[in-house]
């Protein structure tokens, strides 16, 4: 029911989070150990290198620092053109600078990995492949083509070809692993905060709602008073204007927007009226609401839970969360139903069982045990873009459910009504995907009589 994509490759528009600052900084880190390693190999080991130009490839970043220091704001937030030229110019300054020093014979030249594993983290797919792919021409360049090591006798510091290789192919499988890996954990990371983002945007709708009713109910009540003194004002005024016509129409006038006012009120509380339960419900109402938006919607939507219900059926906590969950899952269900969804409820005195089944192809068996992750995608099956061509789930609406429902005290479990092994359980109505919610009563069950004290105390419910 949920669509997969678990390309490393499918995380976009990253670039724009990293401030220049932090960049600034890296490159003073990068700047401050080329300098100390260039000063070693001049004072100490006493290598015969081309320093002047050493020098002048790190007065290039010294030079690029000191300009984007001055130049732009402390709080300026890079584009991805921008950071990726800034990490172009750091993958190029550090392979000319190898150049000079031994390429590939140089123990630094591990560095190279650093531009590629920033760009898999934080910027877009294209930026990264054209920034592996630019290392990769530099490291291969590097191992064929370079200034040699010359000690102070003259001697020349290499290493055997052999090791070369090793070395070449140790850094390219470094490019190519560390930067899908640093590339799926980011991608992981930010969707996860995304999806958090999005269940607290839609529990805080809910909320709003929720309390939007309880407002508009008691704006009826407290109203009720001042309109009912305009009503009776102006009728004793209309009284009163018997012998001025024109008055006692404006007085009658009065009366009657009053009542209008009265009538506009009333339908806007009405349900919060009518709801004697703006904190607690039964549990069957509380489900019928969720479910109601749904209702309509092409699937036929059919409740079941025991015949002596009314009576019965415990006491819940209309929490947001729970409402908003349960209406997703019930969404998800009419969505990948044939035709009919079942919203079965049981309960003890200990614990209250929820399960949505609908009639349709079920979870894909590949993600069952990953349903609930957000942004789950998979290839759509030809007849599912049949059925929902305009359909591009990502597993966001089952996330926010799972999370919100987990946060009321639930536990969630996903499965399949039917068995590819059990020819069987395919002619069974229930056959589709099932997804059970399970609350310790202690979680959400109300006590009564804390209902009643609501209802005698608050003038809401007089």
């Amino acid at each position: 029911m949920a669509e997969t994509n678990l390309s490393p490759f499918a995380f976009e528009g990253r670039g724009n989070y990293v401030r220049l600052r932090t960049m600034i900084l890296l490159r003073w880190l990068a700047i401050l150990g080329q300098l100390s390693a260039i000063l070693v190999a001049q004072r100490i080991v006493g290598l015969q290198l081309e320093y002047g130009l050493a020098y002048m490839t790190v007065g290039v970043s010294v030079i690029g620092n000191l300009i984007a220091l001055f130049v732009f704001p402390e709080n300026k937030r890079l584009s991805e053109t921008e950071n990726f030229l800034m990490v172009l110019f750091d993958l190029l300054q550090l392979g000319f600078l190898l150049y000079l020093t031994g390429g590939l014979h140089n123990p630094f030249a591990l560095l190279i990995l650093g531009p590629v594993t920033v760009s898999s983290a934080a910027l877009s797919r294209r930026s990264y492949l054209i920034l592996g792919a630019t290392a990769l021409v530099v490291v291969t360049v590097l191992a064929r083509f370079h200034l040699q090591l010359v000690t102070h006798d003259g001697q020349i510091m290499a290493i055997p070809q052999l090791f070369i290789f090793g070395t070449w192919t140790a850094i390219v499988i470094g490019i190519l692993f560390l930067g899908l890996y640093a590339r799926r954990v980011a991608t992981e990371m930010h969707n996860m905060s995304d999806a958090l983002q999005a269940t607290q945007m839609a529990l805080a709708r809910e909320q709003k709602l929720t309390d939007l009713g309880g407002v508009v109910a008691a704006a009826a009540h407290e109203l009720g008073t001042p309109l009912a003194t305009i009503k009776l004002t102006s009728a004793e005024l209309a009284e009163e204007l018997d012998d001025l016509p024109e008055l006692k129409a404006d007085a009658m006038l009065i009366r009657e927007q009053a009542d209008r006012c009265r009538d506009i009120l009333r339908s806007m509380g009405r349900a919060g009226k009518d709801d004697l339960h703006l904190r607690m419900a039964p549990l069957t109402t509380v489900l019928q609401d969720a479910a109601e938006p749904h209702l309509d919607r092409g699937a036929r939507v059919i409740f079941s839970w025991p015949d002596d219900t009314e009576m019965n059926a415990p006491l819940i906590y209309r929490r947001p969360e729970l409402l908003h969950g349960v209406r997703n899952l019930v969404q998800n269900a009419v969505d990948f139903s044939r035709s009919k969804v079942w919203v079965e409820a049981r309960w003890t005195d200990d614990q209250i069982t929820l399960r949505i089944i609908d009639d349709g192809n079920g979870f894909p068996p590949s993600i069952i045990g990953r349903i609930g992750d957000p942004f789950v995608r998979r290839r759509r099956a030809e007849q599912d873009m049949k059925k929902r061509p305009e359909y591009e789930g990502m597993g966001l609406g089952l996330f926010i459910a799972k999370t919100l429902l987990e946060r009321s005290g639930a536990e969630l479990t996903f499965a399949n009504g039917r068995d590819a092994s059990d020819p069987e359980s395919h002619m069974v109505e229930q056959c589709g995907a099932i997804v059970q919610v399970v609350w310790p009563a202690a979680k959400i069950v109300a006590d009564r009589e804390k209902l009643g004290q609501i209802g005698s105390e608050n003038p809401i419910f007089k």
